[in-house]
């Protein structure tokens, strides 16, 4: 299981590097919108220089920021002109005329990463399209049994009645558990990349179900690297030695 950093911060984003830890960087508009207003061009390729100076070669994805779909390939594009990163994947989300986008993409020579995939079904189809990676969003999966519809989209009680969903779609474990079998049996080369991380436990789970790579906002980073017992026997260790020193 690889870990990336799913942030636009520059400051987090510089100090998992020089840490050494993380295998790539994921970004997407809400991100960025939680950084202070600037360029967005300037900002993507700070995050390129950061990369460059602390770890390069290692991935980043770069989410455009339309439903058009002439819009998402220029910005495509546009982004693989500006950036000129070789390890950089284009993050388009899931739905039914992006995948000729993701096919257009691919034929072109892009790495793309489908992102805000939710169930087994879409994952695959981004797969069959020329995902190179599919994002499944971890967290959101497991709201789905509490869906209030707050955009007006039917919820799971009319998908499950139509047939559209069941019970397993609305455990995460289970949604990566199957993609990755089908993936492993069809399509090797694409990876599961589990996003929408709440909680510690989560990027762990994550991993056992088989997700190839988890995305993890930074906070989570110092509740990964700790633990109280550590805490407590190194400060024995410390404490004996001061004693046998003495």
């Amino acid at each position: 299981m690889k870990l990336f950093a799913d942030t636009a911060n520059l400051t987090d984003i510089e100090s998992a590097l020089k840490k050494g830890f993380i295998q790539g960087i994921t970004t997407n508009p809400s991100l960025l919108a939680k950084e202070p207003k600037g360029n967005f061009e300037l900002h993507i390729g700070q995050i390129v220089e950061l990369i460059k100076t602390h770890k390069n070669g290692i991935h980043l994805s770069v989410e455009v920021f339309s439903r058009n779909l002439d819009e998402i390939i220029r910005q495509a594009n546009h982004f693989r002109d500006i950036l000129n990163y070789e390890q950089l994947s284009i993050k388009v989300q899931i739905g039914l005329e992006e995948l000729e986008v993701i096919r257009k993409l691919k034929e072109d020579g892009f790495s793309v990463n489908c992102t805000c995939c939710m169930s087994v079904n879409q994952a695959i189809m981004a797969a069959s399209s020329g995902a190179r990676y599919v994002s499944l969003f971890w967290g959101r999966i497991r709201d789905i049994l509490n869906d209030t519809s707050m955009y007006g989209f039917h919820g799971f009680k009319q998908a499950k009645d139509e047939g559209i969903l069941d019970a397993l779609d609305a455990d995460p474990a289970k949604v990566v558990g199957m993609t990755r079998a089908l993936l492993d049996k069809s399509y090797p080369n694409v990876e599961i990349i589990a996003g929408s991380i709440r909680k510690a436990t989560d990027i762990r789970d994550a991993g056992l179900a088989g997700a190839h790579i988890v995305t993890v906002p930074p906070k989570f980073f110092p509740q990964m690297a700790t633990h109280f017992k550590t805490e407590e026997v190194v400060e024995q260790f410390l404490t004996d030695f001061k004693k046998w020193l003495s």
